[in-house]
């Protein structure tokens, strides 16, 4: 005989404990999401931290630069040719007068000698117009003189028909007497004509001279100048020091043009230090701040003395005057890194500057427990920049110790482990 059983309890204890489990889990995920994330591991041995400080902060702009000769000559071809010999090479001193480099130009010589016979020709030319004036002058003279003395005749001769007319009509015809007051009025004018004619020739015989005269000293400079054309193709120092190496350096054979650069003497002694700052810093910067220019070796202390008004590829060059007395380090064409000082901050917050902070602006920063095991987020105020430090207006006191690298990789976390 078959028994039937009663399964509701159980199906209903059954979903009682399904509800419950569910329930449970719930909740643990409720508790667990309401848990504090755990915080992850740095190393403490890769993180860069520093500790602020209060007190003076001085503020400095960087830049490249070169360390350039105050005083140099750049000495270029006047005129193209072939370097036949290099004399003197770069690096060695030299006085004025002294042979750098050798060229040659058949051209020049050419044309030198085309310019002396122009020379000679027109010398000659303004010799022979001076004897041809000089003897057309003494022939007119002397055609002034032959005519006076037949003028002289002439009134002489016709002064005798008048008197004797005078006295006695037919002692002289009327014609006769008429006559002789025309050959003397005649000769009078020939007279008065080449009497001027005289005065012209000697008023245009200095022109014709002078034009000659100016002729020879055109030509003369000519010769001047192939001459100083011929001289140039050996080049020769025109100050005392040492030369400076080229760009691109010359090598015998080699054709070079005018205006080409052929050599380059500095005077040892005297530097000075060309920066290039960024345009948007080189605005704090005024003729007179203090420098600091670093050869790698030694730190040198100069001035701004000149900025430059023009902005090359972004950045402005300015001029620091450099002592007299440098370090053997200090050589000309040395790069250089310099530092100029454009401000100085008194009692004020200040650290090492983070790779990823701007000047006035916020940004956050892992600042150390004082346990020294955890770093947590702050936001800090950041005041003016110099190039290895900031000042701090706001998040931070005297004695803190915070990461100064950037942590971008840990921005969904408000607090890191030290290990």
């Amino acid at each position: 005989m078959d028994i039937i059983r009663d399964t509701k309890p159980k199906k209903r204890k059954r979903s009682v404990m399904i509800a419950a489990g569910i329930i449970g889990l719930v909740a643990v995920t409720f508790g667990v999401q309401q848990l504090p994330s755990a915080a992850p591991s740095v190393d403490r041995a890769v993180v860069w931290m520093d500790t602020v400080q209060q007190g003076t902060l001085i503020r400095q702009i960087r830049g490249p630069g070169t360390l350039v000769p105050e005083q140099a000559r750049l000495i270029t071809a006047v005129t193209n040719g072939r370097v036949e010999r290099i004399v003197l090479l770069p690096g060695e001193s030299v006085q004025p007068g002294d042979t750098i480099l050798q060229m040659s130009n058949p051209d020049v010589d050419l044309q030198l000698l085309q310019a002396q016979s122009q020379l000679s020709q027109a010398q000659s030319t303004l010799l022979q117009t001076r004897a041809n004036l000089r003897t057309q002058q003494l022939q007119q003279e002397g055609a002034v003189a032959q005519l006076g003395s037949q003028l002289a005749v002439a009134r002489r001769t016709y002064e005798t028909n008048q008197r004797l007319y005078d006295t006695n009509p037919a002692l002289v015809a009327r014609s006769v007497l008429d006559q002789s007051r025309e050959d003397m009025e005649q000769m009078d004018v020939r007279m008065s004509l080449e009497r001027q004619r005289l005065e012209v020739m000697m008023e245009t015989e200095d022109d014709q001279i002078q034009a000659q005269e100016l002729q020879v000293s055109r030509l003369r400079e000519t010769v001047a100048f192939n001459q100083d054309r011929l001289a140039s193709l050996v080049v020769r120092a025109s100050i005392g020091g040492t030369l400076s190496p080229l760009e691109i350096p010359l090598q015998e054979g080699q054709y070079v043009t005018s205006g080409m650069q052929i050599a380059r003497i500095v005077v040892p002694g005297r530097l000075k230090a060309e920066i290039r700052i960024s345009q948007t810093q080189a605005q704090e910067i005024v003729v007179g701040q203090d420098a600091l220019i670093d050869t790698r070796t030694d730190t040198i202390m100069g001035k701004v003395s000149r900025i430059d008004p023009a902005v090359r590829n972004g950045t402005v060059t300015i001029d620091v005057s450099l002592p007299n007395d440098l370090p053997a380090s200090a050589r000309p064409d040395l790069s250089v890194d310099g530092n100029v000082i454009i401000d100085q901050l008194e009692n004020v917050l200040h650290i090492s500057r983070p790779s990823f902070a701007q000047a006035n602006q916020r940004a956050s920063l892992f600042r150390l427990t004082p346990d020294g095991e955890y770093a947590e987020r702050i936001q800090v105020l950041f005041g003016a920049s110099s190039v290895n430090d900031m000042e701090v207006l706001e998040g931070l006191q005297p004695g803190d110790i915070v990461l100064l690298q950037d942590m971008s990789q840990w921005d969904g976390y408000d607090r890191v482990r030290l290990r």
